[in-house]
């Protein structure tokens, strides 16, 4: 069971464990490419292709045989039943920002990726399309709630925060902060912080947007926002008594 198959849901929660109040430890998006490593009753056991990411999601009719030609570069991109803007062709379903979509078709301002199932093109981009400016993706996720394991509009956690503008750029990075803080080599102390510097605590990382604040999605708070980081650092150490460990630059 090692061949390659390709997420055709909106997402899908991926599980410690194959039980459906297992703890969530991440989610696999449209057109995210998996091997499945095996099955037990009515989960399958996964590994994702991008960073080796092992977990278990319900079972579902997967697709192979899919080259991606574009990405979505919106927090979410709406689904519409046929190539027109109005109520009764709108549908409830949406992708998440990153999912990666075949065009099969287009249509003025449409592009359709299944039967009866288009975008908007403003929505997308070619698949090989990169970003350098990481706020422009992080900024798409500001007042987004806190999730752990979460990778979407619905919820979003710290490390995928960071970890989504490195995919972006079809460029590695692990998905949790244990493995993320021993990928790169830098400083376990700092006083000045600039624009692009990652910051690490045991369990949480947050970015800086300038010398003065970072933008991290906060548990606490329940949401994705920005705060100053000479007192996110003192709040962190007084109320989970964490010290910063790492930090290194994006």
């Amino acid at each position: 069971m090692q061949n390659n198959f390709f997420c055709n849901k909106p997402y899908i929660n991926l599980y410690d464990k194959p039980f459906c109040n297992s703890k969530i430890s991440s989610q696999i998006l449209y057109g995210e490419k998996f091997k499945i490593l095996s099955r037990k009753k009515k989960f399958i056991k996964i590994k994702t292709s991008y960073d080796n990411y092992v977990g278990y999601i319900k079972s579902f009719k997967y697709i192979n045989n899919f080259k991606p030609t574009h990405k979505i570069i919106t927090l979410k991109s709406r689904i519409f039943k046929a190539p027109k803007n109005l109520s009764k062709y709108r549908s409830k379903k949406f992708l998440p920002f990153l999912s990666k979509i075949k065009v099969i078709k287009k249509n003025k301002n449409f592009f359709m990726f299944e039967n009866n199932k288009w975008l908007f093109v403003k929505d997308t981009k070619i698949i090989n399309k990169k970003e350098k400016n990481f706020l422009k993706i992080l900024k798409l996720f500001l007042n987004s709630k806190y999730k752990w394991g979460g990778k979407t509009y619905d919820g979003i956690d710290c490390s995928a925060l960071i970890q989504l503008f490195y995919k972006f750029n079809n460029k590695f990075f692990p998905r949790d902060t244990v493995d993320q803080i021993r990928y790169k080599k830098g400083f376990s102390k700092k006083k000045k912080f600039k624009f692009g510097d990652i910051i690490y605590w045991k369990g949480h990382v947050a970015i800086c947007v300038n010398s003065k604040e970072l933008i991290h999605a906060y548990g606490p708070r329940k949401k994705v926002l920005k705060m100053p980081i000479k007192k996110t650092i003192e709040l962190i150490k007084k109320t989970a008594n964490l010290e910063v460990k790492k930090v290194f630059s994006i």
